[in-house]
């Protein structure tokens, strides 16, 4: 019955278990022996040579990404509706000591290319405007909408030109990579990605998120900062526990696709009413007030999106049996 958040779903039992087989004495920090086969298995999974590391949020993942990217006297595109606009209090700014969102728009929160293009053009290359040093990119979208490989290789083209680094914020990435189909290397460092915020969380783990470098380069300098953010946990093993198990037999991508087919159980009640396309696990709809009031006294949890709209999130832990009343009520009104 609830459509809250996927931030919501319980701890899959396979990531329980493994860590409590991590509970056992080790190194500390980051010098465990599950700490250490994140690179590899992050190579692995990438077919490339990358470096990793672990962090408890994805508010610090995207953080500590922007500000290896962006000095504070520079500025990061972003869409102004981008979770690192609108959902990280700043956070950003803190990590980076000051730089500046630059916000465009575009439809369902997903950049164009020509639109960074265009912004970029825009901005004198003089002292008296912020510079842009990277673009940061949210795959799947603030709306649950894909971007394409094609699509990212277009901003990273733009990105190559102008000298800019590419972030992608992928707390949803299980979700986006489920939808494409494609290998994950496709998406990310093959298109041009310099980053990658790898959301693990939303998608059956406890409290760890990754940090992906493509360009290895920029994961040394990381290293001290995510220990002057608080960010290095002292028994961090237990963080890295959880990674490994989640890309243990591809399960991020299991669940991923569980949730994402939860969703288009809902996109099918919801017809019209949809205001963007259902391409991950989110559902977006038309609703009045006095609609939304009839689904939550039928006991139904989500969460209100602005005037008239709602938003309705899956996880993978929801069967098929558990969403369908939704719809059912949802088809009803």
């Amino acid at each position: 019955m609830r459509f809250f958040s996927d931030n919501a779903a319980p701890v899959h039992p396979k990531v329980m278990a493994a860590l409590a087989k991590a509970n056992e004495q080790d190194s500390a920090y980051d010098g465990d022996a599950y700490s250490a086969r994140l690179n590899g298995a992050f190579s692995d999974l990438f077919e490339t040579d990358v470096e990793a590391m672990w962090v408890a949020t994805g508010t610090a993942a995207n953080s500590l990404a922007l500000a290896a990217l962006c000095q504070p006297h520079q500025g990061v595109i972003c869409h102004e509706e981008a979770h690192i606009e609108q959902d990280e209090a700043g956070a950003p700014g803190f990590y980076t000591g000051g730089a500046k969102l630059m916000l465009v728009g575009d439809e369902g929160a997903k950049v164009a290319a020509e639109t960074v293009k265009s912004h970029c053009v825009a901005i004198r290359d003089d002292v008296h405007q912020v510079q842009p040093a990277a673009v940061s990119i949210t795959n799947a979208t603030e709306y649950g909408l894909v971007y394409r490989p094609d699509e990212v290789a277009a901003i990273a083209q733009i990105c190559a030109e102008r000298g800019l680094g590419l972030h992608m914020d992928g707390a949803r990435f299980a979700n986006a990579v489920a939808m494409l189909g494609c290998h994950p290397a496709d998406v990310t460092w093959k298109a041009g990605v310099d980053i990658l915020s790898f959301g693990f969380v939303k998608n059956g783990g406890m409290n760890a998120e990754a940090l992906v470098f493509f360009d290895r380069d920029l994961a040394h300098i990381s290293r001290y900062r995510l220990k002057r953010a608080g960010h290095l946990q002292s028994k961090g093993r237990y963080l890295a526990a959880q990674i490994l198990a989640m890309l243990d037999g591809d399960l991020w991508l299991e669940n991923a696709r569980a949730a994402n087919e939860g969703a288009q159980i809902i996109a099918r009640a919801a017809g019209e009413r949809l205001l963007y396309p259902v391409e991950a696990n989110e559902a977006f709809i038309r609703l009045s007030a006095s609609e939304a009031e009839t689904l939550r006294r039928a006991g139904f949890d989500f969460y209100d999106w602005g005037e008239g709209q709602a938003r309705l999130v899956t996880s993978w832990t929801q069967s098929a049996a558990d969403i369908q009343p939704l719809a059912n009520a949802i088809a009803a009104l």
